[in-house]
């Protein structure tokens, strides 16, 4: 018996590709806004909690600390992963530059995430919810 499949014409696989990274992108995009509700919470509790925000210090890829243009508040120990003053998303790693050194780096929001460190090896990575709340309780930790 003939296969069935044979009269149809085969997959077009870059319609397929780019369906799927439209797939892949909404989600960024529905994770982002969803954690943006996180965050903006989160700035009405730090400052009625009267949470201070610091100047944000980002580590290069050689290691090296260097300051930056922002401030806000770190989210996780590591202080990888930042939240500015705006509820902007700061990953506090940066490309090494020789004059980052002595000019500090200006730093670019990225979309948030609701799992903070995910594919990290350090092990820290978890819930937004839960880093935000430690920020807010650093007792409870």
């Amino acid at each position: 018996m003939p296969d069935p499949s044979a009269d149809q014409p085969p997959v077009d696989r870059r319609e397929a590709a780019r369906r799927m990274a439209d797939l892949a992108a909404s989600a960024r995009r529905g994770e982002a806004q969803a954690a943006q509700v996180l965050i903006d919470d989160f700035l009405v509790a730090v400052r009625a909690r009267g949470i201070a925000p610091e100047r944000l210090v980002a580590t290069q890829l050689d290691g090296r600390q260097v300051r930056t243009d922002k401030t806000g508040w770190y989210v996780n120990r590591k202080r990888s992963i930042a939240i500015g003053e705006q509820g902007e998303w700061y990953v506090l790693t940066v490309p090494s530059s020789t004059f980052g050194r002595f000019t500090g780096v200006k730093l670019e929001a990225s979309p948030p995430e609701m799992v903070v460190g995910r594919g990290g090896r350090d092990g820290e990575s978890g819930d937004l919810a839960d880093f935000l709340a430690r920020v807010l309780d650093p007792d409870s930790a």
